[in-house]
């Protein structure tokens, strides 16, 4: 075995498959259908070239910035993940506390394990909260009047989900599914990682789904989860839910699955403060285009009032560099957090935002850009 200083998220993606459990690397890991979108997400930051500059002064760097009203060390906020108190010992609490002290805000998704007030307490403010519209209308006033009570101001409304895309690493692993065979597959891959069973099974108890727990027959149980949630997508959902939902969330709005210009115009029409481009994570629909070649696009739509936040695909410092040159305020990262809190726990994730942030201050010496807010088009090469 060769010995080495892990330091960017490809990096901790490779102790993370070592250290999961099969199904549950290939959860956090995969995409929909033949992962095409996925792949794209990543290799289209590469078509987008850099302009070096010289002879600048470039003595003193500022990396700061706003996102959703709240100053930043650096324009990056850790995007929801769903299950993440299954990769790392109480993995949303651990990384909120994390992301607060490098400066940068945390999302918690619905299906954490941990919930909200563990979060807060954990990190000492409020994280952004991360939701769906549910079928069931009672359970989203219930959630929004929880963490609002709790002191959220900030709700990332995720909406390309009216139903989950063919993730078919997850199928093969018998996620979702019933019977001996299922829990022989899942079971196996548990024995073979004895050290996740005591480093989160057991020290990270109770595995359960903290945001739901009195919403879900039975919050201890993944697949009563999975059953729940599967009768939870509404598909008849409108412009008008969203209109609904504005009206009923006094704080920041932010609209998370947008790609297309038309929607973006829509979200601004409804209210939404904010929008994320995301295609999920590439998790959806296959073979829609990555969210880095539509960030200029919705940009142009909405205009410089409406903030626009990039997500999907970020793995370096550079990449923030080049979503900001397109036009976002700002990015999300969330299979990178996943690998380093599931690889080398909240030290791990200490390293990488560490050097997402010292990347991103290199960037900006050698385009000769001193301030986030002076990043522009005119950094990029167009030749």
């Amino acid at each position: 075995m060769s010995l080495s200083y892990p330091v960017t998220a490809l990096d901790f993606r490779r102790l993370a498959q070592k250290r999961l459990p099969g199904f549950l690397f290939d959860y956090i890991d995969g995409g929909a259908s033949d992962e095409s979108t996925m792949r794209a997400n990543v290799d289209d930051f590469a078509h987008v070239k850099l302009r070096q500059r010289v002879l600048v002064d470039v003595s003193k760097i500022d990396t700061a910035a706003t996102l959703a009203g709240v100053a930043c060390s650096m324009p990056l906020a850790l995007a929801p993940i769903g299950l993440a108190g299954m990769m790392a010992c109480r993995g949303e609490a651990n990384a909120a506390r994390v992301a607060k002290s490098a400066g940068i805000p945390f999302t918690l998704s619905t299906v954490g394990v941990c919930g909200f007030d563990e979060v807060r307490d954990a990190a000492a403010t409020p994280p952004w909260f991360q939701l769906y519209m549910l079928r069931d209308r009672g359970v989203v006033e219930a959630l929004l009047d929880r963490v609002w009570a709790q002191g959220c101001r900030t709700l990332v409304f995720t909406i390309d989900l009216p139903l989950p895309g063919a993730r078919h690493r997850d199928t093969r692993h018998g996620l979702g599914a019933h019977g001996f065979r299922a829990t022989l597959l899942k079971n196996m891959q548990v024995l073979a990682h004895l050290e996740w069973v005591w480093r989160v099974a057991i020290r990270g108890r109770p595995l359960q789904f903290g945001n739901l727990a009195g919403h879900v027959p039975d919050a201890n149980d993944f697949n009563a989860l999975r059953s729940w949630i599967d009768t939870q997508f509404d598909a008849s959902v409108t412009w008008r839910d969203i209109e609904w939902l504005r009206g009923r969330w006094h704080g920041k709005l932010l609209l998370k699955g947008i790609l297309d210009v038309d929607d973006a115009r829509a979200a601004v029409d409804t209210g939404a403060d904010g929008i994320i481009v995301s295609n999920h994570g590439g998790r959806q629909l296959d073979s829609v285009a990555s969210t880095i070649s539509k960030l200029p696009h919705v940009v142009q739509a909405v205009g410089p009032d409406t903030e626009v936040l990039l997500d999907g695909g970020v793995h370096t410092g550079v990449d923030i560099f080049k979503a900001l040159a397109l036009g976002a305020r700002g990015v999300l990262i969330g299979r990178a957090w996943a690998w380093a809190m599931a690889g080398a726990g909240s030290a791990g994730l200490r390293t990488l935002l560490a050097t997402l942030q010292r990347e991103l201050a290199l960037t900006m010496t050698f385009a000769g850009v001193t301030r986030i807010a002076d990043i522009k088009a005119t950094h990029l090469d167009r030749d």
